[in-house]
């Protein structure tokens, strides 16, 4: 598999430093708010690479950070008079619900930065022994970004041209103005931890670095997150990190594009900022994956409700052609020419899905690979067919949308009570022979706006 590495500026082939084994860490939310759509899409990008990966047989460890330490929280909880734990934890719960209904699978760890204040404040001491770092009379104590010369080589920054857009502040105690807070001194209002530096709380770039290190070591395969994190967060990060240690952080680094709103940077002034909450509203967010996969994840994202709408429709296609697998009508005769080339063509299929997500994780080639198995599939079952042969379709259809992370079971709609009343009296007429009766009701379920399935596993309503 070859991955684009934002370090190198080009694709270069995935290799572990443990055969067999990824170490990968993600970074996450900070737990004041509901994520936003933006905040899905990394969520969605890096969960689809780890599904893959484990899908090609790699023992992946997934670290994903919770920020419960930070501005926001802060000010959040003192608005409401209560604790930042308060504030954390409640969206840290209403994360996972929008994590699980865009089919993001659970963190092998999802580490919090106040969890770690012990491994935070040793690698800041550390800092500070190897001259990296200096305390200040406030208690904050600065990263000396000039004492890290590779500095800039994440983000093709250039120091000078830095220095010359850095704000001066007078009363700031750095050294330089490009220096930035490994700890932060305590102030009134805000909680604090003692440190040899006096009571105070970490900056938000050690705290990556301080979680990252401690689940996975010094050194592992995959750093990721959002386009707008490599400078000068991803930055930071590395120039703390390899300072402390003299070893490479990350080996790869992967950043997805970033979300516009209807062909606008999305902003919270121009009133087109939305959470995921408020789209779960109005679609099904396995529809949201689905648009978002349908771009490549370097690529920016355009978000519209008439293209999520598409997706909707395009996801309908694959669970419709889902169904006729489920439906389809078995003969008993053994594989004949046409089966065994339906069975080749599954192969190729195979063959291409793998070609795509190993060309840099492209899911939108791949996306594409799968509606030519919807077409294939769904001409297929057009007659009787051996079990064999819709067996291997089944199962290959339900592995590649597993890979993608789209549900192939529609979410649960309320059933109108008359109408559930009326599909158990149509299978009452069912065992009792009564085929007209049962005829009956299946055309009064259509004409109240539901078609009747039915299946190896019983009868179901589709909505028409």
């Amino acid at each position: 598999m070859y991955v684009y590495n934002t370090m190198t500026r080009k694709k270069e082939e995935l290799v572990p430093l443990i055969p067999g084994k990824i170490s990968m860490y993600v970074c996450g939310p900070t737990v004041y708010n509901f994520i936003h759509i933006g905040n899905a899409r990394p969520l969605v990008v890096f969960d689809t690479l780890r599904r893959y990966l484990e899908y090609r047989g790699f023992e992946v460890t997934f670290v994903q950070n919770f920020t419960d330490i930070d501005d926001k929280i802060i000010n959040k909880a003192n608005a409401e008079g209560v604790t930042i734990g308060d504030v954390s934890e409640r969206f840290i719960g209403e994360y996972f619900t929008d994590a699980d209904a865009l089919g993001v699978e659970h963190a092998t760890v999802n580490p919090k930065a106040t969890e770690h204040i012990s491994d935070i404040i040793a690698l800041v001491q550390k800092l500070v022994d190897l001259g990296h770092a200096y305390p200040v009379a406030s208690g904050d104590v600065y990263f000396a970004v000039r004492s890290y010369p590779a500095y800039g080589k994440l983000s093709g920054q250039n120091i000078e041209d830095l220095e010359n857009g850095a704000r001066v502040d007078p009363t700031d105690e750095k050294r330089d103005p490009l220096d930035f807070a490994l700890w932060k001194g305590a102030k009134v209002g805000e909680p604090a931890w003692p440190s040899p530096w006096g009571m105070g709380r970490p900056g938000w770039h050690i705290e990556c670095s301080a979680m990252s290190m401690d689940i996975l070591g010094p050194s592992f395969d995959i750093h990721a997150g959002g386009q707008d994190l490599i400078f000068p967060h991803h930055e930071n990060e590395i120039a703390q990190s390899e300072a402390a240690t003299g070893k490479p952080f990350a080996h790869y680094w992967m950043h997805n594009g970033y979300i516009n709103i209807d062909n606008q940077k999305m902003s919270k002034s121009l009133g087109n900022f939305f959470t995921v909450r408020d789209i779960s509203k109005e679609f099904d967010l396995s529809a949201v994956r689905m648009f978002m996969l349908g771009v490549h994840y370097r690529n920016p994202v355009n978000f519209s409700r008439e293209l999520i709408r598409q997706a909707e429709t395009a996801l309908e296609r694959i669970r419709t052609a889902s169904d006729r697998l489920e439906e389809a009508r078995l003969c008993k005769n053994k594989l004949k020419p046409d089966d065994e080339a339906f069975l080749a063509e599954l192969k190729t299929i195979y063959d291409r899905f793998i070609a795509a997500m190993d060309d840099d994780l492209n899911t939108a080639d791949a996306i594409g690979v799968l509606f030519d198995m919807v077409r294939i599939c769904n001409a297929y079952v057009a007659e009787p067919r051996p079990k064999d042969a819709i067996e291997a379709a089944k199962k290959l259809l339900h592995e590649l949308t597993e890979v993608l992370g789209l549900k192939l079971e529609r979410p649960a709609e309320a059933v109108p009570e008359d109408v559930s009343e009326l599909l158990d009296a149509r299978q009452q007429a069912r065992s009792s022979k009564d085929f007209k009766r049962a005829d009956e009701i299946r055309d009064a379920l259509k004409e109240m706006g539901y078609a009747v399935l039915d299946t190896p596993q019983g009868a179901k309503l589709k909505r028409l």
